[in-house]
């Protein structure tokens, strides 16, 4: 990251999130002249102290100069508290935004933008580099205003005890700056990699948990015992970098240190003997440029945390300045569903970064309140088709159409509105079966969730749980099985009561048993719906009204069961075989 990238994105935090407690600013920075101040004036006291308690031994200034120092440390440990107390306030409001705009960003985005980055990213995201920024401003800010004006007061006293000295001491400062210079462009480099190793970090513990049975069965612990090894070295050696690159800076300083102190006794070693330096000038001089080492280095160092707080600005940034793939006009119409008629009009479609079309000149008719089953091969372009219509994806040619209205021009939340999607894929949280239920309708009453249930043939197996619709089904449902599952999904789309329904082989996964009860749930779901089923199993479509047959992304036969079994070798072939299974 240059310099100019570098200004570029601290404006862009100043302007967007801190100038919004710009009165917290100032009450910080007012702080900071308090803690110089007090700094200073612990340097200053030498001077008076050593003169008239050692060397005039002036009884009244034997309490109150040491009375004095008390007070001045008191004095710069609460106004420096109070400032990072400010700071750290800020940093976290600032915080709570960004990653109150990222979870809005992540939840508005489009499949295509989220499917683009492993979910382990985002996480680091929301996690790691919002992290940085808030070091950035609670502590980079805080110690650039601190450290400055502390540096400040202390070079004033260096000059008002001894302008000579100062001077020498000054030609030491420009050496720390250009050491700060060259560490930040490092560490910034390092921060980047570590943010990557990070986010795979995340990525592989979030695939390892859920995929702990399959781990188990195939007896691959330690397959993925060195797989984790692997990351967690990755990520000790970017640290150990990053470690190394922070105190690098420590022995030049030191170095410089040094040499300014060992100057500096050396000169004021012959003013002294001159008469033009007393003894107490020596020490209150001393002190000062002792006192003064600290904020050099801290704002040698500073460079570094501010490319550290840009560099996870900037990835953040990237997420918020994402444009989604899915745009929508804000001054189109509403759907409205008449009939609930279904076109697909020469529909073609491509995945991103892929050379071959899924779909290739779809077209498809479906009356409204009819069901429509698509089959085929696996990657025939089933699932395709199904994802287009909620606009998951927009096709590259053609248009979709509902009651003659192109999905295109009207309002993605009215079109999403009007549709159910029930997959073989289940979604459930891990909360209460009344709380992924109501998912479907969050105002919906006890009555309404029940009568879902019923339609959905889940009442009695919920009624039979330990505490029935307050019943905790873990993480992804864990604690219900295949068919209790797919039957609270389905119940959750009957709560939601759309004219549009799809089903993407929702009893694929089903033993026979599960499969009966699913299916009459189904039944019950769809009626007097418009619905697109991908079949799995073909006879759970046999009744359907229309039958597409897929292959290779084009549809080769449209026709009823009985038509197809006829007229469609490859739907025969491949009901066939279910048979014969």
């Amino acid at each position: 990251m240059n310099f100019s990238t570098l200004k570029k994105i601290l404006l862009r935090l100043y302007h967007s999130y801190v100038v919004k407690y710009f009165d917290k600013l100032i009450l910080s920075v007012l702080l900071s002249f308090g803690v110089a101040g007090s700094t200073a004036s612990i340097a200053w006291l030498l001077d008076p102290a050593i003169k008239k308690m050692f060397i005039e031994q002036d009884k009244t200034m034997m309490f109150l100069i040491p009375f004095a120092i008390i007070l001045a440390f008191s004095s710069k440990g609460l106004t420096l508290y109070f400032a990072r107390t400010v700071l750290i306030k800020v940093g976290n409001s600032i915080v709570l935004t960004i990653q109150k705009q990222l979870a809005s960003s992540i939840l508005k985005s489009d499949i295509h933008t989220l499917e683009s980055k492993h979910s382990g990213q985002y996480i680091s995201h929301i996690m790691f580099d919002v992290g940085q920024i808030f070091t950035l401003v609670s502590n980079g800010v805080l110690n650039l205003m601190k450290d400055s004006v502390t540096l400040v007061f202390l070079v004033g006293l260096m000059f008002y005890q001894n302008w000579k000295l100062a001077i020498f001491a000054m030609l030491m400062m420009p050496m720390a700056a250009f050491v700060a210079k060259s560490l930040g462009k490092r560490i910034g480099k390092a921060t980047t990699e570590s943010t990557k190793l990070n986010a795979s970090l995340t990525s592989y513990l979030s695939e390892m948990l859920k995929g702990s049975r399959m781990t188990k069965i195939f007896q691959r612990e330690k397959f993925e015992l060195d797989r984790s090894h692997k990351i967690l070295t990755s990520n000790k050696d970017i640290r150990n970098k990053m470690g190394f690159i922070m105190i690098r800076a420590t022995p030049i300083m030191e170095f410089l240190t040094g040499i300014m102190i060992a100057g500096f006794i050396y000169y004021s070693g012959f003013m002294i003997a001159s008469g033009e330096m007393g003894i107490n000038n020596f020490f209150s001089f001393l002190t000062a440029m002792m006192l003064a080492y600290q904020p050099i280095r801290s704002l040698a160092t500073i460079n570094m945390m501010f490319y550290q707080g840009a560099a996870g600005a900037e990835r953040v940034f990237g997420v918020l300045d994402a444009e989604p793939t899915i745009k929508e006009i804000e001054t189109s119409p509403n759907l409205k569903i008449n009939s609930g008629n279904i076109e697909f009009q020469n529909v073609g479609f491509s995945y991103p970064k892929t050379k071959s079309e899924a779909v290739k000149k779809i077209n498809i008719s479906v009356k409204g309140g009819s069901t429509a089953a698509l089959v085929g091969h696996s990657g025939a372009g089933k699932s395709t088709i199904i994802n287009l219509l909620p606009r998951f994806y927009d096709p590259q040619e053609g248009k979709i159409l509902i009651d003659a209205q192109n999905i295109n021009e009207i309002k993605l939340s009215s079109l999403r509105k009007n549709i159910s999607m029930v997959s073989q894929d289940i979604i459930l949280f891990d909360d209460t079966v009344r709380a992924n239920i109501a998912y479907a309708k969050l105002d919906a009453s006890e009555k309404e969730i029940e009568q879902a249930c019923d339609f959905a043939a889940a009442s009695d197996f919920i009624k039979n749980l330990p505490q029935s619709y307050e019943t905790l089904i873990g993480e992804n449902g864990i604690k219900l099985s295949g068919g209790q599952k797919q039957r609270i999904s389905i119940a959750r789309a009957v709560l939601k009561n759309s004219p549009i329904i799809l089903l993407d082989e929702a009893t694929s996964s089903l033993d026979s048993e599960s499969e009966e009860k699913v299916q009459s749930a189904i039944i019950n779901l769809t009626k007097n719906k418009t619905t697109l089923v991908i079949a799995h199993r073909l006879s759970t479509i046999i009744r359907a009204d229309k039958i597409f047959v897929l292959n290779q992304g084009e549809i080769v036969d449209i026709g009823t069961h009985n038509e197809l079994l006829k007229k469609s070798m490859l739907y025969k072939n491949l009901y066939s075989k279910q048979l014969s299974a």
